[in-house]
C-alpha cells in the first residue's frame, strides 16, 4: 500500500481519482483500507487548504429553517414570537441564553454556533 501524504493540489487531484476508482467496484479487504486511509490524507488536505466557516447564529437558523420546511411563525413558537426571529435573523437582536437552548434543544443547531456574534 504505497500510499504518501498529500501535499499539493496534484496530490489531492490523484488520491480523489484513487477513491472514485475504488468506489466504483467491489473492493477487497486491502482496497478497503486503502480507501479509508486516502478519505483521511483527504479529510486532512481540504481541512487545512478549504476551511470552512462556521455560520453566524442567523445563517444556521435561516438553513435549518429552509432544511425543516419551517417559516417565521414556527421558529416565532420556539423563542418568544415572529418579530423577534425577524430581528434576529436580521442581525438587530442578539439571542438570549433561554433562546438559545430552545433553539438548540428544537432545530438540533449546536450551542457553540448560537452564541457566537453577528458578523455584519
Amino acid at each position: 500500500m504505497d500510499i504518501k501524504p498529500i501535499k499539493t493540489a496534484k496530490d489531492h487531484a490523484a488520491a480523489l481519482k484513487q477513491i472514485e476508482r475504488l468506489m466504483s467496484k467491489t473492493m477487497t479487504g486491502k482496497e478497503e483500507a486503502r480507501l479509508e486511509v486516502l478519505g483521511i490524507l483527504v479529510s486532512a488536505y481540504e481541512d487545512e487548504h478549504f476551511p470552512i466557516d462556521e455560520p453566524s447564529p442567523s445563517e444556521a437558523i435561516k438553513f435549518r429553517m429552509e432544511q425543516l420546511g419551517l417559516n417565521q411563525t414556527d421558529v416565532g413558537r420556539i423563542i418568544g414570537s415572529k418579530s423577534r426571529v425577524s430581528e434576529v435573523l436580521s442581525g438587530k437582536r442578539s439571542l438570549s441564553l433561554p433562546q438559545i437552548r430552545k433553539l438548540s434543544a428544537s432545530l438540533h443547531i449546536p450551542a457553540e454556533i448560537l452564541i457566537r456574534e453577528e458578523v455584519a
